[in-house]
């Protein structure tokens, strides 16, 4: 079976000629018709309906007004992507643009109908935001678990479709853990990916808190973040000489493995053997684990 790769983005669904800037009037369609040709009309707004898995949640209202002044001024760069289901048109692709049209009264908008199916539609909404660069992590974390849970895919699958590896896959559905106030604060960039990975090395919820609370107030660097969670870990194994004093060896053995498993990996040696601990964050991850050790069996 050939392998679903979306990394192309939407270039790989428009064909190069439909995506060239065009000028003039093109007719409205006044009613739909299953067997209508691709290629860019202008559509009436009214028939439009929103895409249900447009992975973005917030929207940046100043943006927003940037987006319409431009659209006013120079017109539309690029048209929105739709399909037509239950004889209406939904949305796929460019729900900013579609706002921004409503903002200026608009009644009509330029569009390419294509034919795509619900997890087409969510892949393209993914791919578009992030290629974009501006879809915050939470909402990609979001989206990319609609793909697990609404299309039954692994993580592998996820990555493989978006175009991205594994671990960063796991990384960011990792953010889902944490406690939705934290979420927010992602979401809205008040702190970094980085600090959130940083605060997910706490297991305590309570703790959790308290170092975002310190990482907001004292305007953190992401190094000292993580230098703050290592001595709560420390302080509540009573082991923080033992992770300053860790065998170079390990230290490398262990990032081996997280690169490998995509989560936070920990080898603790004895006197005669030691273990290997292997995090995992979720069921689903729980069998991503096993799934990896498994294969290499």
């Amino acid at each position: 079976m050939e392998k679903r790769v979306l990394g192309r983005g939407l270039a790989a669904l428009i064909p190069e000629k439909d995506v060239e800037t065009r000028q003039g009037s093109a007719s409205t369609m006044q009613t739909l018709e299953p067997s209508m040709q691709q290629g860019i009309r202008n559509i009436p707004i009214d028939k439009l309906k929103t895409n249900k898995y447009q992975p973005r949640e917030d929207f940046n209202q100043e943006a927003l007004n940037d987006l319409a002044a431009s659209i006013k001024e120079k017109g539309f760069i690029q048209p929105v992507l739709v399909r037509l289901k239950d004889n209406e048109y939904e949305l796929i692709a460019g729900e900013r643009r579609l706002r921004a049209a409503k903002k200026l009264g608009y009644k009509e908008i330029p569009a390419i109908i294509k034919e795509a199916s619900d997890l087409d539609s969510l892949e393209l909404s993914i791919i578009e935001n992030i290629q974009r660069e501006d879809l915050n992590p939470i909402d990609q974390a979001r989206a990319y678990k609609r793909l697990q849970d609404e299309f039954d895919m692994t993580q592998e699958k996820v990555a493989d479709t978006i175009g991205k590896d594994r671990a960063t896959v796991a990384n960011i559905l990792r953010l889902l853990n944490l406690p939705v106030k934290i979420q927010e604060y992602v979401s809205r960039g008040t702190i970094s990916m980085g600090h959130a990975r940083a605060i997910l090395s706490l297991t305590k919820e309570v703790e959790q808190i308290r170092l975002c609370t310190k990482v907001m107030k004292e305007d953190l660097s992401v190094r000292d973040t993580e230098s703050y969670a290592k001595k709560i870990v420390g302080a509540g194994h009573g082991t923080t000489t033992k992770i300053e004093h860790k065998d170079p060896n390990l230290n490398s053995l262990e990032q081996e493995l997280r690169e490998i498993f995509g989560t936070k990996v920990k080898v603790v040696k004895a006197k005669r053997g030691g273990k290997i601990e292997i995090e995992f964050y979720s069921d689903v991850d729980m069998q991503r684990v096993i799934t990896l050790l498994k294969s290499n069996r």
